[in-house]
């Protein structure tokens, strides 16, 4: 499933300490020069026999890293689990846990394509079921493509 990344909404919320993408990078919120990596880039990248390098991450700070080292895909993966949540298996991990790190590395990373995993248990009752949540990680978290596996 591949969508557009959405436009950050606005809020009227104070201003708070939290660090922002800006402040990260060492820009001062100007846009970037670099086009963002779509589907048809990675083809002509392929068609060109060049690398494609794709990153997982799960958090803010990394996606920020990620997009100014220039990886070209980000994947949101339910690795994250294990990595993150302390689990045994990526199999406890549920779909609104990856939403969280979803929305999270979209707010961090501007470049690189989004790629959001469907967890275990999140697509296989149904094709309705797969359908909303993809819709859900494409709307609610700001991936561009998602992931399934089986």
């Amino acid at each position: 499933v591949i969508g557009q990344r959405p436009q950050a909404a606005t809020t009227s919320d104070p201003p708070s300490d939290t660090p922002t993408r800006a402040a990260l990078c060492g820009t001062k919120g100007e846009s970037s020069d670099t086009k963002d990596i779509t589907i048809v880039e990675l083809q002509r990248l392929r068609n060109r026999g060049q690398p494609i390098t794709m990153v997982t991450a799960y958090d803010f700070p990394s996606a920020v890293h990620v997009d100014k080292a220039g990886v070209d895909i980000i994947l949101v993966g339910d690795s994250v689990g294990m990595v993150v949540l302390g689990y045994d298996t990526t199999l406890p991990v549920t779909f609104e846990e990856i939403l969280h790190h979803c929305r999270a590395v979209s707010r961090g990373a501007q470049r690189p394509l989004l790629v959001g995993d469907l967890p275990f248990g999140s697509y296989e009752v149904s094709p309705d079921q797969a359908q909303r949540n993809a819709y859900r990680l494409l709307k609610e978290g700001g991936m561009e493509a998602v992931k399934i596996e089986g």
